[in-house]
């Protein structure tokens, strides 16, 4: 049971344990006035915004929220009791503003400014703004953020302190010749990191010496457009390490807490994709020296208000080391939330209204953990494209039944700043929601976790949900086999390049395909009525024969290429050959009504949901059956004067909305497979996209470093080799694109 204080500052605290009625566990709730906030601007978007809104609303805090005229519409907009548009779409001119934010506070008469994550969240200076302003900054005092920002006076502080850290170069001298120097004295295999980085910005791996000059020149191009700092720092890189994270609250009174670890392992470009609380698999005492590790990092700081402390955990001899701080609230916050029944944005508002802790180390640790909790988080990427930024409109957004948002307290939440029709792009971070559950046990968490993942659905732009399902019904993750290599040394159980569809799944695509068009056509189309209407009756009559139909189609997942030929019987009833070795597959009594359907399947009674939809040029079905999502994809039938001109197989087309930033080859290079021609940033990650197969290059004269592309763009031509100079040569070269972030 939790244990409120004696002490006399406590004594108006009434807290009650409650039993969460779907897992009988401790919850820890409190019963007590709104924090002495007058009012709380919000400054940040998406869902973290809403999630800040959703608890100030329910503590009878009024808002204000600050929006870019990209966010106009947005959720989050409509949570708050005042919004103000603060500038256009690029972050550097609206959420970026730390003086315009500052003047809205002023004109509304907010003394509260919550900063969220990213953006503002870890700005020493306007954490500095804010309290000469005499407006509450929801986050730590300003020389926290400093010393913690920079990672390498961190890592002093840390040693000084007793917090073991990875060995490494954290010096002030910056030139190459320093860092090639002291990277020999550090050892092979090591990172470069940015100083000032986080989120796996800035951050490279050099295996070799051969690989330090690149490693370096781009980690600081990522460090200068992130952080607007290219300074870097060495560490020895653990060969097989886990990222265990520690959750601390502070408050204005000497008051620190650490609520239990977090494993968050699972990564993609150095960057979390599954969370966990608490970390599994690892002894009590682990739990406790690693906490305490926490809180006398903050204590070393003077930290106040909420925090995570991030360490590196060897898998082989559990020895853990520093590895930065974050002085704001996490991405993955849910999941300690669920597991001490807390509203850690509740403890933050509470904590700069200059209220206490309301409880002490002994009453968590006494309660322990209560369960388990998972968190994915679903983002708008290609994770056939090494995970690569997406971008789109998103045409259908479906969260599990039993779903609850924002809620500490439920066994499956959903935490979004997004809605149908909202267009996710490449002004921020891509990512649409965090899908949470919770458990009495990390096997029902899972299982949970499995389950709302397959009751959601997402259509418009792609997204890593199917990825996200594999990843979780993993054999090696339900065994514990964790460490920050996971998805790599499974990426080919993960990835399946070769993965077919079932032909049965692919004969009810063809048989919905036609469907859906012709109900799009009908919806679309004037009634004519009277002599005409014959000919607007898309069905299968026909004087001699039956109707067939070619269709020819690609599953997204695998890029598999499918012949499909449709015979129509009648308007529910179809004969479609998939494969010329193999029979047809029958699809009988195919029946729709909006975007649900059923219908009989090679004589299995199936139902399920489908979309058609367009993006990026193409035309795209999503086909949801027994919780997966199937999306085929075919060129627009769009007529082109210009259509051989322009085929897509001789063609280097970007593979998301970005800007170019290097350019590494020239027009009529030769260029060899695999070869890098040129990198993109996207979502302040760089992207290197290189050749197929050898060739020259054509088309390069429009394109120059700091150029904006659009998703499927075609940025240049490669040439067939024997066409010497390449000045008229065709592609018949495709192109690759990879991250080397």
């Amino acid at each position: 049971m939790f244990r409120l204080l004696s002490a006399p500052h406590l004594a108006k605290w009434s807290a009650t344990l409650t039993q969460c009625s779907c897992q009988q566990s401790r919850s820890f709730q409190y019963n007590r006035p709104k924090p002495a906030l007058r009012k709380l601007l919000v400054a940040n978007r998406g869902e973290i915004a809403c999630r800040v809104l959703v608890t100030a609303r329910r503590l009878g805090i009024p808002t204000v929220a600050v929006f870019s005229e990209a966010d106009r519409h947005a959720k989050f907009v409509g949570l708050a009791d005042e919004a103000f548009c603060i500038g256009p779409p690029p972050a550097r001119e609206s959420y970026l503003r730390g003086d315009v934010i500052l003047d809205v506070a002023r004109k509304t008469a907010a003394d509260a400014i919550h900063p969220g994550y990213g953006f503002l969240s870890e700005n020493a200076a306007f954490s500095e703004a804010c309290a000469a302003a005499g407006v509450a900054f929801v986050g730590p005092p300003a020389a926290g953020i400093r010393s913690m920002g920079d990672k390498s006076q961190a890592k002093a502080i840390m040693s000084a302190a007793g917090v073991p850290v990875v060995p490494g170069y954290h010096g002030q001298e910056q030139d190459q010749a320093r860092l090639e120097s002291e990277a020999g004295s550090v050892g092979f295999p090591l990172l470069v990191k940015a100083v000032s980085g986080g989120g796996g910005k800035g951050m490279k791996l050099a295996t070799q010496r051969s690989e330090l000059a690149d490693a370096i020149a781009s980690a600081r191009r990522e460090a200068a457009a992130s952080f607007g700092d290219d300074r870097l720092l060495l560490e020895r890189y653990i060969t097989r390490p886990r990222h265990v994270e520690v959750q601390v609250m502070a408050d204005k009174h000497g008051g620190a807490l650490y609520l239990f670890d977090r494993d968050c392992s699972v990564q993609r470009r150095h960057q979390k994709i599954i969370e966990e609380a608490p970390a599994p698999g690892l002894p009590a005492e682990f739990h406790a020296h690693i906490g305490e590790a926490a809180v006398r990092a903050a204590r070393a700081v003077g930290y106040e208000s909420a925090g995570t402390v991030e360490f590196i955990v060897d898998v082989e001899t559990q020895d853990f080391y520093f590895m930065e701080m974050n002085t704001r609230l996490q991405v993955e916050h849910p999941v300690t939330e669920a597991v001490t029944g807390l509203d850690l944005v509740e403890l933050q508002l509470r904590v700069a209204a200059g209220e206490a802790l309301p409880l002490s180390q002994d009453d968590l640790t006494a309660a322990g953990p209560r369960g388990h909790s998972f968190e994915a988080r679903l983002y708008a990427e290609n994770t056939r494209r090494n995970f690569l930024p997406g971008a789109g409109r998103v045409l259908r957004w479906r969260t599990p039944a039993t779903a609850q948002q924002f809620d500490h307290t439920a066994a499956i939440r959903v935490d979004s700043g997004v809605s149908e029709g909202d267009t996710v792009g490449t002004n921020y971070d891509p990512m649409i929601a965090k899908i949470v559950t919770h458990a009495a046990d990390r096997e029902t968490a899972l299982q949970l976790l499995r389950q709302a993942l397959a009751e959601t659905q997402v259509a418009g732009l792609p997204t890593n949900l199917g990825f996200l399902q594999d990843l979780s019904a993993h054999p090696a993750f339900a065994e514990l086999d964790l460490d920050t290599g996971f998805i790599d040394r499974h990426r080919a159980s993960l990835l399946l390049t070769d993965e077919r569809v079932a032909p049965e799944v692919a004969a009810l695509a063809a048989a919905l395909w036609g469907k859906l068009a012709a109900a799009a056509t009908s919806q679309g189309r004037s009634l004519r009525g009277g002599a005409m209407a014959a000919w607007d009756a898309a069905d299968s009559k026909r004087l001699w024969h039956r109707l067939v139909r070619r269709l020819p189609v690609r599953l997204a997942e695998s890029e598999q290429q499918l012949e499909l030929q449709v015979t129509h019987d009648s308007a529910s009833s179809f004969e479609v050959q998939v494969a010329a070795s193999e029979p047809p597959v029958s699809v009988q009594h195919l029946q729709l009504t909006g975007d649900e359907w059923n219908a009989e399947v090679a004589g299995q009674r199936l139902r399920g949901q489908a979309l058609l939809h367009s993006h990026a040029g193409e035309q795209v079905l999503s086909l949801w059956l027994q919780g997966r999502c199937h999306e085929f994809r075919r060129a627009d039938p769009t007529w082109s004067k210009d259509a051989n001109a322009t085929a897509s197989h001789g063609q280097l087309t970007s593979p998301m909305p970005g800007k170019v930033v290097k350019l590494l080859v020239s027009e009529g290079d030769a260029v060899s497979r695999g070869q890098p021609l040129l990198v993109i940033e996207a979502m302040k990650m760089e992207h290197t996209l290189s050749a197929h197969a050898e060739g020259i290059v054509q088309g390069l004269s429009g394109l120059h470093v700091g150029t904006q592309v659009e998703d499927g763009q075609v940025l240049l031509r490669i040439g067939e080799p024997a066409a010497a100079g390449g000045k008229d040569a065709e592609g018949g070269v495709a192109a690759a694109v990879g991250a080397v972030a």
